[in-house]
């Protein structure tokens, strides 16, 4: 911006830096809305206030509570996504939905993060997940083609926004840029081995803590060697994630050690994750409560479990799904460095 940050985003002189990049928010949204309208798409809106904001483990969320006319109370929490419900209308019989969904993230905020944002969030009924990489690269190319972007840009690294996607695995990663093995700490049945991953890790000088998890280590891995090397040049497509990192995916039926799940970055900017979603309602219920569990140990809370979710999950077919941060893809679209570059009205 090139006005002082210390004036309101209201001030005229600062939204007039902004007013280019919101346009170009405008003309992608419509673009986005048409591209999904032409391939038979329904748009759908769902609720932000829900029984359970979503489980995992280090998602936190903004509660609150409706109070009845009688005066009764019941705990409620604003959505950190709009799957539970999205999964719900497939279960009904919707075939192929997405929506532009306004969410809240609470312990966020950074030039990639804010605490009310908007995921692109979109299923498709009866299709296999790959399905939902060639998505990606389509809106990639969408949103490149409405600005007019040769190529994307953020924090000194650049992409083709019209290149196809490279496609590599978690486990290959892990291999290149760190050396580490990874699938051997992983038995058959999802179970890991957390000395074996800290010993690897240490070897490969990443810091590991007396008191790390398995996931902990993943985590730092991930982070320090692995993401800041994706999306350069091209949109990278990181997939097969380790299944205990996937508790909404199913496992992928040639090797259960990981699940089909994928994750596209574009100028090491994480844009979107996506899944071929899990159906089993007694295993998603073992995963959601482990998420539970790991998040009471690390943070001292729980969120509930959305019981109408699981009994749906019973009558849902099969589907692949997937969440884009949409003001990120805005970001690299139309070069802005900051995400309340591209937000008509930041949170104060």
């Amino acid at each position: 911006m090139l006005t002082s940050e210390a004036s309101p985003w209201w001030a005229r002189e600062r939204h007039g830096d902004r007013r280019p990049f919101l346009a170009a928010r405008r003309e992608i949204t419509r673009a986005v809305r048409s591209w999904f309208e032409g391939q038979g798409f329904a748009e759908v809106e769902t609720p932000g206030l829900q029984v359970s904001p979503g489980n995992e483990a280090h998602l936190h969320a903004f509660a609150t509570e409706a109070v009845a006319p009688d005066g009764g109370r019941r705990p409620l929490h604003l959505r950190t996504s709009p799957e539970f419900a999205a999964k719900k209308l497939l279960a009904a019989g919707e075939t192929q939905i997405f929506e532009l969904a306004r969410v809240w993230r609470n312990r966020e905020r950074g030039p990639l993060h804010h605490p009310e944002f908007t995921l692109l969030e979109w299923y498709r009924a009866e299709a296999p997940y790959e399905r939902m990489m060639q998505d990606c690269a389509d809106l990639l190319r969408l949103a490149a083609e409405t600005t007019g972007a040769q190529r994307f840009a953020f924090r000194g690294r650049s992409i083709d926004p019209t290149a196809p996607p490279d496609r590599v695995t978690v486990a290959e990663v892990f291999e290149t840029h760190a050396r580490i093995d990874l699938l051997a700490t992983i038995d058959g049945a999802g179970e890991t081995d957390r000395d074996a991953l800290a010993s690897a890790a240490r070897a490969a000088r990443v810091r590991v803590a007396d008191d790390d998890t398995w996931s902990d280590i993943f985590s730092r891995v991930l982070v320090e060697r692995v993401e800041p090397q994706l999306g350069e040049g091209r949109a990278t497509i990181l997939c097969e994630y380790p299944a205990p990192e996937a508790a909404l995916a199913r496992r992928k039926p040639s090797d259960p050690r990981v699940a089909e799940r994928f994750e596209i970055f574009a100028c090491g900017v994480e844009l979107a994750n996506c899944f071929g979603e899990l159906t089993d309602p007694a295993e998603q219920r073992r995963r959601l409560e482990a998420e539970m569990a790991e998040k009471a140990r690390v943070y001292g809370e729980r969120y509930p479990i959305d019981e109408d979710f699981l009994a749906a999950l019973a009558q849902m077919p099969e589907a692949s799904g997937g969440a884009l941060g949409f003001d990120r893809l805005v970001m690299l679209a139309c070069g802005a460095q900051h995400i309340e570059q591209v937000l008509w009205a930041p949170v104060a």
